[in-house]
Protein backbone atom coordinates (compact mmCIF):
# COMPACT_ATOMS: atom_id res chain seq x y z
CA UNK A 1 0.00 0.00 0.00
CA UNK A 2 1.49 3.23 -0.90
CA UNK A 3 1.72 6.76 0.94
CA UNK A 4 -1.38 8.40 1.40
CA UNK A 5 -2.48 11.84 2.04
CA UNK A 6 -4.00 13.66 5.24
CA UNK A 7 -5.99 16.64 5.11
CA UNK A 8 -6.09 18.65 8.23
CA UNK A 9 -9.71 20.35 8.57
CA UNK A 10 -10.86 23.21 11.21
CA UNK A 11 -13.92 22.20 13.07
CA UNK A 12 -16.83 23.79 13.42
CA UNK A 13 -17.91 22.49 16.76
CA UNK A 14 -19.06 25.45 18.98
CA UNK A 15 -15.62 26.93 20.09
CA UNK A 16 -13.35 23.96 19.16
CA UNK A 17 -9.86 25.69 19.27
CA UNK A 18 -7.56 22.06 19.54
CA UNK A 19 -5.40 21.33 16.97
CA UNK A 20 -4.24 18.23 16.37
CA UNK A 21 -0.42 18.97 15.63
CA UNK A 22 1.90 22.03 15.71
CA UNK A 23 4.57 22.71 13.46
CA UNK A 24 7.72 22.17 15.43
CA UNK A 25 6.37 18.72 16.09
CA UNK A 26 5.65 18.48 12.02
CA UNK A 27 9.47 18.80 11.39
CA UNK A 28 9.76 15.81 13.08
CA UNK A 29 7.59 13.42 10.63
CA UNK A 30 9.33 11.17 7.73
CA UNK A 31 6.01 12.91 5.61
CA UNK A 32 5.53 16.29 6.05
CA UNK A 33 4.61 16.72 2.34
CA UNK A 34 2.04 13.99 2.68
CA UNK A 35 -0.10 16.93 4.55
CA UNK A 36 -2.50 19.42 3.81
CA UNK A 37 -3.97 21.86 6.44
CA UNK A 38 -6.65 24.09 6.26
CA UNK A 39 -5.70 27.81 5.87
CA UNK A 40 -5.86 29.36 9.01
CA UNK A 41 -5.37 26.06 10.40
CA UNK A 42 -3.06 27.22 13.31
CA UNK A 43 -4.64 30.65 14.26
CA UNK A 44 -6.28 29.31 17.55
CA UNK A 45 -2.89 28.30 18.71
CA UNK A 46 -0.83 31.24 17.68
CA UNK A 47 0.82 29.94 14.26
CA UNK A 48 0.51 31.40 11.16
CA UNK A 49 0.42 29.46 7.63
CA UNK A 50 3.49 30.75 6.82
CA UNK A 51 4.71 28.55 10.07
CA UNK A 52 2.98 25.11 8.79
CA UNK A 53 4.72 25.67 5.26
CA UNK A 54 8.47 26.00 6.79
CA UNK A 55 7.55 23.10 8.43
CA UNK A 56 7.60 21.24 5.20
CA UNK A 57 3.51 20.62 4.44
CA UNK A 58 0.77 21.77 2.43
CA UNK A 59 -1.84 24.81 3.04
CA UNK A 60 -4.54 24.30 0.74
CA UNK A 61 -8.29 25.71 1.11
CA UNK A 62 -10.69 23.62 3.17
CA UNK A 63 -12.14 22.32 -0.36
CA UNK A 64 -8.67 20.97 -1.25
CA UNK A 65 -8.00 19.07 1.81
CA UNK A 66 -11.01 17.32 1.93
CA UNK A 67 -10.07 15.75 -1.03
CA UNK A 68 -6.87 13.87 0.54
CA UNK A 69 -7.15 10.07 1.46
CA UNK A 70 -7.44 10.63 4.97
CA UNK A 71 -9.47 13.19 6.99
CA UNK A 72 -8.21 14.24 10.39
CA UNK A 73 -10.75 16.32 12.64
CA UNK A 74 -9.69 16.79 16.37
CA UNK A 75 -14.05 16.83 16.71
CA UNK A 76 -14.56 13.80 14.03
CA UNK A 77 -17.54 12.89 15.18
CA UNK A 78 -19.37 16.15 14.93
CA UNK A 79 -18.19 16.54 11.36
CA UNK A 80 -20.76 19.04 9.49
CA UNK A 81 -18.99 17.93 6.33
CA UNK A 82 -19.81 13.80 5.54
CA UNK A 83 -21.88 14.01 2.92
CA UNK A 84 -19.12 15.80 0.70
CA UNK A 85 -16.24 13.26 1.13
CA UNK A 86 -15.64 10.78 -1.37
CA UNK A 87 -17.04 7.36 -0.06
CA UNK A 88 -14.10 4.69 1.38
CA UNK A 89 -12.23 8.16 2.87
CA UNK A 90 -10.21 7.09 5.83
CA UNK A 91 -11.52 9.64 9.04
CA UNK A 92 -8.83 10.41 12.17
CA UNK A 93 -10.05 12.20 15.19
CA UNK A 94 -12.37 11.72 18.21
CA UNK A 95 -15.11 9.79 16.91
CA UNK A 96 -17.21 8.43 19.79
CA UNK A 97 -19.08 6.21 17.33
CA UNK A 98 -21.18 4.16 19.53
CA UNK A 99 -22.93 7.47 21.16
CA UNK A 100 -22.76 9.65 17.71
CA UNK A 101 -25.33 7.49 16.08
CA UNK A 102 -25.72 9.69 12.72
CA UNK A 103 -22.27 10.08 13.06
CA UNK A 104 -21.61 5.70 12.41
CA UNK A 105 -24.66 5.82 10.40
CA UNK A 106 -23.01 7.86 7.89
CA UNK A 107 -19.77 6.31 7.82
CA UNK A 108 -21.53 2.76 7.67
CA UNK A 109 -23.24 4.26 3.85
CA UNK A 110 -20.10 5.88 2.76
CA UNK A 111 -18.10 2.82 3.49
CA UNK A 112 -15.47 5.07 5.58
CA UNK A 113 -12.58 3.77 7.86
CA UNK A 114 -12.91 4.99 11.12
CA UNK A 115 -9.46 5.28 13.18
CA UNK A 116 -10.73 6.55 16.49
CA UNK A 117 -8.13 8.37 18.89
CA UNK A 118 -10.78 7.65 21.87
CA UNK A 119 -9.30 4.31 21.15
CA UNK A 120 -5.34 4.72 20.92
CA UNK A 121 -3.66 3.21 23.79
CA UNK A 122 0.15 2.88 24.50
CA UNK A 123 1.29 0.01 27.00
CA UNK A 124 -2.15 0.27 28.41
CA UNK A 125 -2.44 4.04 28.72
CA UNK A 126 -4.51 6.38 27.14
CA UNK A 127 -2.19 8.53 24.35
CA UNK A 128 -4.27 11.66 25.03
CA UNK A 129 -4.57 11.03 29.33
CA UNK A 130 -3.30 14.96 29.48
CA UNK A 131 -6.79 15.91 27.85
CA UNK A 132 -9.20 13.95 29.74
CA UNK A 133 -7.53 15.58 33.07
CA UNK A 134 -8.10 18.70 31.78
CA UNK A 135 -11.79 17.67 30.80
CA UNK A 136 -12.05 17.32 34.35
CA UNK A 137 -10.22 20.82 35.22
CA UNK A 138 -11.94 22.80 32.75
CA UNK A 139 -15.41 21.42 33.17
CA UNK A 140 -15.52 22.26 36.80
CA UNK A 141 -13.80 25.45 36.36
CA UNK A 142 -16.62 26.95 34.06
CA UNK A 143 -19.56 24.75 35.63
CA UNK A 144 -19.06 27.47 39.05
CA UNK A 145 -19.10 30.44 37.29
CA UNK A 146 -22.96 29.27 36.52
CA UNK A 147 -23.38 27.73 39.99
CA UNK A 148 -23.78 30.75 42.28
CA UNK A 149 -21.36 29.43 44.69
CA UNK A 150 -17.53 28.73 45.62
CA UNK A 151 -16.42 25.33 45.53
CA UNK A 152 -15.39 25.41 49.54
CA UNK A 153 -19.02 25.96 50.37
CA UNK A 154 -20.24 22.81 48.77
CA UNK A 155 -19.91 18.63 48.86
CA UNK A 156 -19.39 17.61 45.99
CA UNK A 157 -19.43 14.00 44.67
CA UNK A 158 -17.13 12.64 41.63
CA UNK A 159 -18.10 9.60 39.96
CA UNK A 160 -15.56 7.42 38.43
CA UNK A 161 -11.91 7.45 39.40
CA UNK A 162 -10.01 7.95 35.91
CA UNK A 163 -8.24 10.72 34.56
CA UNK A 164 -11.06 12.84 34.41
CA UNK A 165 -12.18 12.62 37.99
CA UNK A 166 -8.42 12.92 38.52
CA UNK A 167 -8.71 16.66 36.91
CA UNK A 168 -11.75 17.46 38.49
CA UNK A 169 -10.84 16.50 42.25
CA UNK A 170 -7.15 18.37 41.60
CA UNK A 171 -9.81 21.64 41.02
CA UNK A 172 -12.03 21.14 43.43
CA UNK A 173 -9.22 20.00 46.33
CA UNK A 174 -7.80 22.82 45.33
CA UNK A 175 -10.59 25.20 45.73
CA UNK A 176 -11.22 23.69 49.33
CA UNK A 177 -14.46 21.53 48.31
CA UNK A 178 -15.90 18.65 50.43
CA UNK A 179 -15.29 16.04 47.99
CA UNK A 180 -15.79 12.32 47.71
CA UNK A 181 -15.03 9.72 44.63
CA UNK A 182 -17.20 7.11 43.98
CA UNK A 183 -15.00 4.67 41.21
CA UNK A 184 -16.92 1.47 40.05
CA UNK A 185 -17.44 -0.78 43.05
CA UNK A 186 -19.11 2.15 44.47
CA UNK A 187 -22.43 2.87 42.77
CA UNK A 188 -24.82 1.12 45.12
CA UNK A 189 -22.93 3.50 47.59
CA UNK A 190 -23.55 6.66 45.59
CA UNK A 191 -27.11 5.69 44.88
CA UNK A 192 -28.16 5.85 48.37
CA UNK A 193 -26.22 9.35 49.41
CA UNK A 194 -26.25 10.89 45.77
CA UNK A 195 -29.56 13.22 47.45
CA UNK A 196 -26.63 14.35 50.56
CA UNK A 197 -24.54 16.62 47.71
CA UNK A 198 -24.72 20.12 46.45
CA UNK A 199 -22.77 19.26 43.26
CA UNK A 200 -22.54 15.70 41.77
CA UNK A 201 -19.72 15.30 38.96
CA UNK A 202 -20.18 13.14 36.58
CA UNK A 203 -17.08 11.56 34.79
CA UNK A 204 -17.47 7.82 34.85
CA UNK A 205 -16.80 5.84 31.68
CA UNK A 206 -19.70 4.10 31.25
CA UNK A 207 -20.52 0.44 29.91
CA UNK A 208 -22.37 1.39 26.82
CA UNK A 209 -23.90 -2.00 26.75
CA UNK A 210 -25.80 -1.02 29.67
CA UNK A 211 -29.79 0.06 28.85
CA UNK A 212 -30.50 1.07 32.67
CA UNK A 213 -29.38 4.47 33.62
CA UNK A 214 -27.45 5.75 36.87
CA UNK A 215 -29.61 8.67 37.42
CA UNK A 216 -33.34 9.31 36.10
CA UNK A 217 -35.92 12.23 35.64
CA UNK A 218 -37.63 11.38 38.52
CA UNK A 219 -34.77 11.16 41.04
CA UNK A 220 -34.00 14.75 40.26
CA UNK A 221 -37.15 15.72 42.47
CA UNK A 222 -35.37 14.59 45.28
CA UNK A 223 -32.19 16.67 45.13
CA UNK A 224 -31.30 19.52 47.42
CA UNK A 225 -32.41 23.22 45.89
CA UNK A 226 -30.08 24.22 43.36
CA UNK A 227 -28.14 20.79 42.66
CA UNK A 228 -25.97 21.16 39.96
CA UNK A 229 -24.64 17.93 38.02
CA UNK A 230 -21.60 18.60 35.92
CA UNK A 231 -21.63 16.07 33.62
CA UNK A 232 -17.98 16.02 31.95
CA UNK A 233 -18.94 12.30 30.75
CA UNK A 234 -22.05 13.80 28.60
CA UNK A 235 -23.21 10.39 27.41
CA UNK A 236 -26.49 10.83 25.05
CA UNK A 237 -29.01 8.14 26.16
CA UNK A 238 -26.49 6.53 28.90
CA UNK A 239 -26.09 7.02 32.06
CA UNK A 240 -27.86 10.34 33.36
CA UNK A 241 -31.22 10.79 31.62
CA UNK A 242 -31.80 14.28 31.66
CA UNK A 243 -28.14 14.66 30.27
CA UNK A 244 -27.90 16.60 26.47
CA UNK A 245 -24.95 18.08 25.11
CA UNK A 246 -24.42 22.02 25.72
CA UNK A 247 -21.85 24.27 23.96
CA UNK A 248 -19.50 26.16 25.77
CA UNK A 249 -20.85 29.15 24.69
CA UNK A 250 -24.56 28.27 26.41
CA UNK A 251 -23.16 25.78 28.70
CA UNK A 252 -26.19 24.87 31.43
CA UNK A 253 -30.11 24.06 31.05
CA UNK A 254 -32.13 23.20 34.18
CA UNK A 255 -34.35 20.16 34.37
CA UNK A 256 -36.35 20.27 38.05
CA UNK A 257 -34.46 22.86 39.86
CA UNK A 258 -31.32 20.79 38.90
CA UNK A 259 -28.78 23.11 37.07
CA UNK A 260 -27.30 20.58 34.33
CA UNK A 261 -23.49 21.48 32.80
CA UNK A 262 -22.99 18.78 29.93
CA UNK A 263 -20.52 20.65 27.78
CA UNK A 264 -18.63 17.51 25.37
CA UNK A 265 -15.99 19.31 24.74
CA UNK A 266 -14.47 21.30 27.83
CA UNK A 267 -10.42 20.85 26.90
CA UNK A 268 -11.45 23.20 23.65
CA UNK A 269 -11.30 26.49 26.26
CA UNK A 270 -7.68 25.34 27.41
CA UNK A 271 -6.59 24.84 23.33
CA UNK A 272 -2.82 26.04 23.91
CA UNK A 273 -2.24 23.50 26.57
CA UNK A 274 -4.30 20.70 24.94
CA UNK A 275 -2.93 20.83 21.54
CA UNK A 276 0.65 20.56 22.61
CA UNK A 277 -0.55 17.19 24.05
CA UNK A 278 -2.50 16.25 20.86
CA UNK A 279 0.58 17.32 19.05
CA UNK A 280 3.07 15.63 21.22
CA UNK A 281 1.15 12.16 20.38
CA UNK A 282 0.42 12.17 17.21
CA UNK A 283 3.66 12.93 15.67
CA UNK A 284 4.12 9.20 16.92
CA UNK A 285 1.44 8.15 14.80
CA UNK A 286 0.67 10.10 12.01
CA UNK A 287 3.77 8.36 10.06
CA UNK A 288 1.89 5.39 10.61
CA UNK A 289 -1.75 5.99 9.52
CA UNK A 290 -0.17 7.66 6.28
CA UNK A 291 2.08 4.74 5.57
CA UNK A 292 -0.78 2.30 5.96
CA UNK A 293 2.01 0.70 8.54
CA UNK A 294 -0.60 0.61 11.86
CA UNK A 295 0.58 -0.63 15.02
CA UNK A 296 -1.42 -3.00 16.85
CA UNK A 297 -2.32 -0.14 19.21
CA UNK A 298 -3.76 1.64 15.83
CA UNK A 299 -5.51 -1.04 14.35
CA UNK A 300 -7.05 -1.74 17.80
CA UNK A 301 -8.57 1.72 16.70
CA UNK A 302 -10.10 1.13 13.84
CA UNK A 303 -13.39 0.44 14.86
CA UNK A 304 -14.94 0.85 11.66
CA UNK A 305 -13.50 -0.49 8.30
CA UNK A 306 -14.77 0.42 4.97
CA UNK A 307 -18.44 0.75 6.33
CA UNK A 308 -18.25 -2.25 8.86
CA UNK A 309 -18.29 -1.94 12.35
CA UNK A 310 -15.30 -3.46 14.12
CA UNK A 311 -15.48 -2.76 17.51
CA UNK A 312 -17.70 -4.94 19.68
CA UNK A 313 -18.94 -2.09 22.30
CA UNK A 314 -20.48 -0.16 18.76
CA UNK A 315 -22.26 -3.55 17.20
CA UNK A 316 -23.51 -4.15 21.00
CA UNK A 317 -24.76 -0.38 21.73
CA UNK A 318 -26.39 -0.21 18.17
CA UNK A 319 -27.90 -3.94 18.24
CA UNK A 320 -29.33 -3.37 21.15
CA UNK A 321 -31.08 -0.29 20.16
CA UNK A 322 -32.38 -1.58 16.99
CA UNK A 323 -30.19 0.01 15.15
CA UNK A 324 -28.43 -0.71 12.13
CA UNK A 325 -25.26 -3.14 12.14
CA UNK A 326 -23.25 -4.67 9.88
Amino acid sequence: MGKRTMGLLISHKNNEKRRAILPEDVKLLRNPDMLYFETGYGDSVNYTDQDYIDAGVHVVSREEAMKCDIITDVKLGDADYLDQLDDGKILFGWAHAAQGISFTNKCLEKNFTVIAWEEVFEDGRYIFYRNREVAGEAAVLQAFCHYGKMPYECRVAIIGNGQTAKGAMRILHGLGAKVDVYGRKLEKLFLQKMYDYDVVVNCVMWDISRKDRLIYKEDLKKFKPHTMIIDVSCDPYLEIETSHPTTISDPVYAVDGVIHYCVDNTPAMFPLTVTKVLSEGNVRIFDAVIEGALSSALDEAMVIENGHIRNKNIWNFREARGLECK
